[in-house]
């Protein structure tokens, strides 16, 4: 079942451009299961907006890639005094015509 997820980090946006930079080096290949990643910034740090074949892939990613990512990247970083908020929705009528990378 398709699963879409924003998620809400209390960040600077700033770390998100250095993970987004990272991820983009260091995965050769596209990534099973994803559909659509956005990023944006906000008022707070900044959102992910993540569409994926199933919420299973969506947390295998997160586990095996971002997570030891986060870590690596900001091992010196007191943890945030807030977590990421993850807010699940339901995908209807999504629509790639052109998928391709855009950075």
């Amino acid at each position: 079942m398709t699963y879409g997820v924003i998620v809400h980090v209390p960040v600077p946006v700033e770390f998100y451009d250095r993970m987004h930079a990272e991820l983009m080096r260091t995965t050769t290949s596209p990534v099973e299961g994803l559909l659509l990643h956005i990023g944006r910034p906000t008022p707070e740090g900044f959102d992910v907006i993540e569409v994926w074949d199933s919420k299973e892939q969506y947390e295998y990613y997160n586990r095996e890639l971002v997570e030891p990512l986060v870590m690596r990247l900001s091992p010196h970083q007191p943890p945030p005094t807030e977590m990421p908020r993850n807010e699940e929705f339901d995908v209807r009528g999504l629509i790639i015509p052109a998928a391709g990378l855009a950075l």
